[in-house]
């Protein structure tokens, strides 16, 4: 079925729906589902193990919703609005593609009176953009604060970009946020992440390549409840 559609495509000069296209976004899902979520997730430790104000607080809030035995789902979100906009802090205090994934134009563009040849490779400076002082009240700080309003209440600013935007924003971004409020919600519910005496923390800067990740660490996980 899958053959036939290509096919079909192939006399439509307009169609984005060929087989490279198709490969290069199963690829992105799956890239997004895997190494950039459990990366994420490794930098939140971190935090969580850094901050244990903030990872206490998650707890509590948790426990007061969901208690020990009421496994975490997606409809238990908006009930959680400190834990959501932590879990949000990790992406972008986390920042692990800080130039987003090489794009090119596909036509001539002009951008603030530059010329834009068709063609041409672009990277996003998503490091800027996440931590723009004149979009974040706490651009420079891991603090979960950036995601709630005056009330407490989550909110999502429009400078949030983890995922890129536009026509070629990350396809597997709704899958990747899934994962991560699961995860980070279902340990948070049992476990209590700390460091081991005398450990030596990992540099902040983290291993930079296409993607940032953190340098190997030690943590130590406390069973709760």
């Amino acid at each position: 079925m899958l053959s036939v559609s290509l096919e079909q495509q192939k006399s439509n000069e307009d169609s984005t729906f060929h087989e490279e296209n198709m490969v290069m976004s199963v690829a992105d899902l799956f890239m997004a589902g895997t190494d950039t979520t459990s990366t994420t997730i490794r930098w939140g430790l971190i935090y969580l193990t850094q901050n244990p104000d903030v990872q206490e607080r998650c707890h509590e809030e948790i426990v007061r919703v969901l208690g020990y035995d009421h496994m975490p789902s997606m409809d238990d979100r908006d009930k959680l609005p400190y834990t959501n906009a932590t879990v949000h802090e990790f992406q972008r205090f986390g920042n692990i593609v800080p130039t987003n994934l090489m794009h090119e134009t596909t036509q001539p563009t002009k951008l603030r009176g530059y010329d834009i040849p068709k063609g041409t490779e672009i990277l996003t400076n998503l490091t800027a953009i996440l931590s723009d002082k004149d979009h974040w009240k706490y651009p420079d700080t891991f603090n979960p604060e950036n995601f709630l309003d005056d009330n407490g209440h989550f909110f999502k600013p429009e400078s949030f970009l983890p995922f890129s935007l536009g026509p070629r924003v990350c396809p597997g971004e709704t899958l990747a946020k899934m994962e991560l409020f699961l995860f980070i919600t279902s340990l948070l519910q049992r476990i209590r992440f700390s460091w081991p005496p005398g450990v030596q923390k990992p540099d902040m800067n983290g291993i930079v390549s296409l993607v940032r990740s953190p340098e190997p660490y030690d943590i130590i996980c406390h069973s709760r409840g």
